[in-house]
């Protein structure tokens, strides 16, 4: 059903949305199929939708960049770090002369798509199936296009596959970021009324496919993501004139009630020990309340992961001080303020009288870790190549599988994860906050869900403990806690870039931040296994700053003030200059570039 705030039905977006490069976006799919033996029957559908399950990240692609766990995104952020700095962050991003996230690969995507749509309505055959594989096709131009739309704001809109004779669209402008953002609201409404709902087989749900409520919670990120960016932004060059967020913050509401409201979907491991660090490291997510769309292995199709291979070093990675430091103590009360808070002299310390999820994320330093029983790693691991050390001393323990045949190289097969349903809770709470609506009774069916499967106290509007160190004191307690809880229950998951971006945050949160670790001192002495220990490694490549801290970008422009984040610039990328050259109609640059 399309709502009718949205002001655009599909009908018009179709003819006066636009796009840009006649060369490209014009190509037909590159693995091409003839019209004359395709598109008959509803399975050709189901083959041509299964390619965009086929694009879902996955983690072999790149060296311990996890698709649960997206550490780009988390790297771009305030809760890890890289080994090198992030040149992005400090303002060193040049303007790009072609690429950059706009060339002919990177617009395939969308292009794929847009010719399902143009061909999909020749087959013949049950009109339930076929409205299952157009909501699926749907979902994945939606999420193509809120990729594009973080990463560069206004944007073409390709409603369709085009023809050569399609100047004017070819070459028309950019329309507003709010436009793209209702036309895929408009798309995922499409979606969700074609879709099968999670369990209902009889018209056409599977497993580790695209259902009703998933269409719902990438519905309630946007909706969010989009009307938190208009509020924030409201008073800078990345604003929308005259919008405040409002009506995308109702949207997300509702949208992530369609996903609360459906009783297969739920929470996992509520209550059970170690059952929050539990839910990220399985083979198998079948018959998961909370997984809602994960990828699946196979050794002995040669289909595997290095998860937990790589996991057992740091990656080259390591979670930083201000993660650490967010977790409340089990009072419910913040660090600054507990009497339950042991300080940070060393790991257990660090996770003593802790919210339980602080020691299912990071390593705690109790020497050797067996993998069961028939291998052991060194935590934290100072030792091996950079790309295999961790570099803050809290390393990543969340995700970690300790079964041996995960750590074979070539035998990996731990899913991944890509949506689960601890997100719609989130989102759900965070707009009704911002929509000034939350009330004690929303907390409970949210954020005290996800405290009580581990073991936390609830959280209390009226009796919410004054936080000296809050991250947003000119806020609301309540808003500054609910965004706590999501930064601990998402905690390396990838998410946490968008939260600062679309708060409009990196003023605060990145800009001048120099980036901080456990205490070094702990560590000088532990054997390492083999006759030594580790000083010499941590003595020459950790540096501390006064208080101890190990502060890896201490030696580098970094480490002289903290990143310079151009809060006037790179919130948006650039448009890459060929672009421009070949469709003047695409300016104005975006703000500072």
């Amino acid at each position: 059903m399309i709502i009718n705030k949205f002001i655009l039905p599909l009908a018009i977006v179709t003819v006066s949305f636009v796009s840009c490069k006649k060369d490209f976006l014009n190509r037909t799919p590159e693995t091409s199929i003839s019209d004359e033996d395709y598109w008959k029957t509803t399975n050709d559908l189901r083959l041509y939708t299964n390619r965009f399950y086929n694009q879902l990240p996955s983690y072999i692609k790149q060296f311990f960049t996890l698709a649960n766990f997206s550490m780009d995104d988390e790297q771009g952020s305030d809760n890890m770090i890289n080994r090198n700095y992030s040149t992005f962050l400090n303002g060193e991003f040049t303007l790009p002369p072609s690429g950059a996230g706009w060339s002919s690969g990177d617009w395939a995507a969308i292009r794929s798509v847009n010719y399902f749509l143009g061909k999909y309505e020749s087959v013949t055959g049950d009109q339930t199936a076929i409205n299952k594989y157009l909501g699926e096709a749907l979902f994945f131009k939606a999420s193509y296009y809120f990729d594009k739309l973080r990463k560069f704001g206004d944007l073409p809109w390709l409603p369709k596959a085009l023809s050569t004779n399609d100047s004017t669209i070819l070459y028309a402008p950019r329309v507003s970021r709010s436009i793209i953002a209702d036309s895929i609201i408009i798309l995922l409404d499409n979606a969700i009324s074609l879709l099968p709902a999670k369990g209902d087989a009889a018209n056409g749900y599977e497993d580790l496919r695209v259902y009703k409520e998933l269409a719902a919670l990438l519905q309630s990120r946007i909706a969010l993501y989009e009307g938190t960016w208009e509020k924030y932004h409201a008073n800078d060059v990345f604003g929308v004139k005259g919008a405040d967020g409002s009506k995308y913050l109702a949207k997300a509401v509702t949208a992530a009630q369609l996903v609360m409201s459906n009783p297969k979907l739920g929470l996992d491991n509520v209550g059970q020990p170690n059952g929050y660090w539990n839910l990220f490291n399985q083979l198998s997510y079948a018959g998961s309340k909370e997984i809602m769309l994960w990828r699946q292995y196979n050794a002995q199709d040669g289909n595997v992961t290095y998860i937990s291979t790589y996991m057992t070093g740091g990656g080259g990675r390591g979670i930083s001080k201000s993660l650490v430091e967010s977790y409340l103590c089990t009072d419910g009360q913040p660090i600054s303020v507990s009497p339950l808070y042991k300080g940070d002299a060393n790991l257990i310390n660090v996770a003593a009288n802790r919210d339980p999820r602080l020691a299912q994320t990071i390593q705690i330093n109790d020497g050797w870790h067996y993998i069961s029983d028939t291998s052991r790693f060194w935590h934290p691991a100072w030792g091996g190549a950079a790309e295999d050390r961790d570099y803050t001393g809290y390393q990543i323990y969340k995700g970690l599988n300790t079964s041996s045949a995960q750590h074979i190289i070539g035998s990996g097969t731990q899913g991944i994860i890509y949506y689960r349903y601890a997100e719609a809770l989130l989102n759900y709470i965070e707009a009704k906050a911002e929509l000034g609506q939350a009330a004690q009774a929303d907390v409970d069916m949210s954020v005290n869900l996800l405290r009580r499967r581990v073991g936390m106290p609830d959280l209390i509007i009226a009796n919410i403990t004054n936080d000296p160190n809050w991250l947003f004191p000119s806020l609301s307690p309540l808003i500054n806690e609910i965004r706590r809880e999501r930064r601990v229950e998402l905690a390396v998951e990838g998410y946490r870039h968008d939260d600062i971006w679309r708060w409009a945050a990196a003023d605060k949160l990145i800009k001048g931040w120099n980036p901080k670790g456990a205490k070094r001192s702990q560590f000088l002495g532990i054997p390492n296994g083999s006759g030594g220990n580790f000083d010499a490694t941590l003595t020459s490549l950790y540096p501390v700053d006064e208080y101890d801290y190990i502060t890896p970008y201490k030696n580098n422009v970094v480490g002289t003030s903290g990143y310079d984040f151009k809060t006037d610039r790179d919130y948006l990328s650039p448009i890459p200059t060929d672009q421009l050259i070949l469709n003047p109609n695409l300016n104005p640059q975006n703000p500072g570039w």
